[in-house]
C-alpha cells in the first residue's frame, strides 16, 4: 500500500485546523528517507509547527509536541517551534535529519532554511556521535548475535556506523540517504559488495528472514563499535552557541506567520 502526496497534505490540514497550528515544515524521516523502505512501511512524517503568539505568554508549561495515532501506514508527529529551536542548539540529531531530509511534504515560511544555514555552526559532532553509535550498539546487541540473524537489521546498525565515519572525516551532519553514505565512506572491497548485494535484495522487495550471519559485516561492525566508543571522546564537543540568533528567529517566525 502507498499513500499519495494529496493524503498527506489532507492530514497536515486537518491537524492545522484541529489544533489551530501553522505548520512551518513537514518531511519523511524513516526507512522511505533511507532509501530502503519494506513492502509494508510506513509514512514517517515529522513536522515543526508555531502556535499563535499568546499561546507562549503563560506562566505554565504548555504541551509541546502533536502526536497522532498510526493509521493506514501513516505515523505522523511534530514539534513546536520553541522545542525545535531549543533542541536545535544541543545538535540534536534527528532534527538535524529531518531538515535535510530527501522527501520534504512541506515548507512554508522562510524559518526551516534560516535554521539549516545555521546548521554548520551549531553542529556538535561529539553528541552527534555519541546518539548514531548508542543506536548501532543497541541494535546490535539485539539483533545480530549469534550464527543466524534477521538480516534486514544489518541496515539499522550499518547506517549508524557509517554516519560515524562521516562525522569523524567531516565534522559535519551525515546525509540521511544509506546509498549515499555507503558510497562516500566505504572503499571497495568484499565489505562493501556485501552491503551492495543486501541493498540490492532491499530494493527489489526481498522480505528478509532469519539467515546466517554475514561475517565480514559483523566483523566490520564489532571493530567499529569499538573504534568509535574511544574516538566519541576525543572529537570536538560543541559548535557554536547561538542563543542570541535563535531567540531573533523565533519571533521573526511568529511576526511572518501571524503577523506583527
Amino acid at each position: 500500500m502507498t499513500l499519495d502526496l494529496k493524503h498527506i497534505h489532507s492530514q497536515l490540514q486537518q491537524i492545522e485546523q484541529e489544533e489551530g497550528v501553522r505548520i512551518l515544515y513537514a518531511c519523511e524521516s524513516g526507512s522511505r528517507a533511507w532509501g530502503f523502505p519494506s513492502k509494508d512501511s510506513d509514512y514517517d512524517v515529522r513536522f515543526i509547527y508555531v502556535r499563535p503568539v499568546d499561546w507562549y505568554l503563560s506562566i505554565f508549561e504548555k504541551r509541546d509536541v502533536i502526536e497522532r495515532p498510526i493509521s493506514d501506514l501513516l505515523d505522523i508527529n511534530g514539534w513546536d517551534l520553541k522545542k525545535a529551536l531549543n533542541l536545535f542548539r544541543k545538535s540534536n540529531p534527528p532534527l538535524l535529519e529531518w531538515l535535510q531530509s530527501p522527501i520534504p511534504y512541506m515548507e512554508r515560511y522562510s524559518v526551516t532554511e534560516k535554521i539549516r544555514q545555521l546548521s554548520p555552526f551549531t553542529f556538535s559532532p561529539r553528541s552527534s556521535m555519541y546518539h548514531y553509535l548508542h543506536m548501532a550498539k543497541g541494535n546490535f546487541r539485539e539483533y545480530l548475535q549469534g550464527d543466524v540473524v534477521k538480516i534486514k537489521k544489518y541496515f539499522y546498525v550499518l547506517r549508524p556506523i557509517l554516519a560515524c565515519e562521516w562525522i569523524e572525516r567531516h565534522g559535519s551532519m551525515p546525509p540521511m540517504e544509506f546509498e549515499k553514505l555507503v558510497e562516500q565512506v566505504l572503499p571497495n572491497s568484499k565489505l562493501k559488495q556485501e552491503i551492495d548485494t543486501l541493498l540490492t535484495r532491499k530494493k527489489a522487495g526481498v522480505e528478509f528472514h532469519l539467515e546466517p550471519k554475514i561475517t565480514v559485516i559483523n566483523d566490520y561492525l564489532e571493530r567499529q563499535i569499538a573504534y568509535f566508543e574511544e574516538t566519541a571522546k576525543q572529537i570536538a564537543a560543541y559548535g557554536e552557541q547561538q542563543d542570541q540568533v535563535l531567540d531573533a528567529l523565533f519571533r521573526e517566525a511568529l511576526k511572518e506567520v501571524w503577523g506583527s
